[in-house]
């Protein structure tokens, strides 16, 4: 009869960071909280032992993107990639496509062809057409 009157589980939030296959160890799960890049129930938290459960959810900037899941259930484990999909609902935002660049990234775009300086490469071509082997 265990499940009929038993209070939400609730663990570490490093734990379940771990179980749930989010980040790769639970010392960095604990070095990822303190820097605040976790909001849990849109609260900022330093803190990696904060209890969370079913219900709770996540907001977090992880790999460039923001990251947000409703907790469904806690992990006993950390279990198969599959198993640890099971512990959360994905309510993140869509990636922006490839096409929307930063202007870091407008700024530091490849050349097109013919851009540029000439490789050496390029040069040489260049010289074979104009019939430039002079050296």
């Amino acid at each position: 009869m265990a499940g009929t009157s038993d209070p939400v589980r609730k663990e570490r939030l490093d734990k379940f960071l771990f179980f749930s296959r989010a980040l790769k160890s639970r010392t960095l799960a604990q070095k990822v909280i303190e820097t605040g890049a976790i909001r849990v129930n849109s609260e900022r938290t330093l803190r990696s032992d904060l209890k969370v459960g079913a219900g709770d959810v996540l907001t977090m900037a992880l790999h460039n993107r923001i990251v947000v899941w409703r907790i469904v259930d806690c992990g006993v484990r950390r279990g198969p990639a599959s198993e640890a999909q099971g512990l959360y609902e994905d309510l993140s935002p869509p990636v922006l496509p490839k096409a929307e660049q930063s202007p870091y990234e407008a700024a530091i775009a490849p050349l097109g062809d013919g851009a540029g300086r000439p490789t050496k490469k390029e040069r040489r071509e260049t010289d074979r057409l104009h019939g430039g082997d002079d050296e």
